[in-house]
């Protein structure tokens, strides 16, 4: 099996560790119902609607 001759420097080893970390852009998608941006898969923020259908109960909902 195939050893190193030395051994690599913390730096090193960072610095090629921090080649494969890349920020991204979150991908989001337009809300049917409110048409805010969203991100997909998840509860709307600004309505609580998921799949056409409300989850959860905003609070300006219960107020009127």
């Amino acid at each position: 099996m195939a050893v190193p001759k030395r051994k690599w420097s913390k730096a090193r080893t960072r610095r090629s560790h921090s080649a494969n970390w890349k920020l991204t852009v979150p991908n989001l998608v337009e809300c049917p119902q409110c048409h805010t941006l969203k991100m997909p898969h998840k509860v709307c923020k600004s309505c609580g609607y998921y799949a056409g259908k409300e989850v959860v109960a905003q609070a300006e909902a219960k107020k009127s």
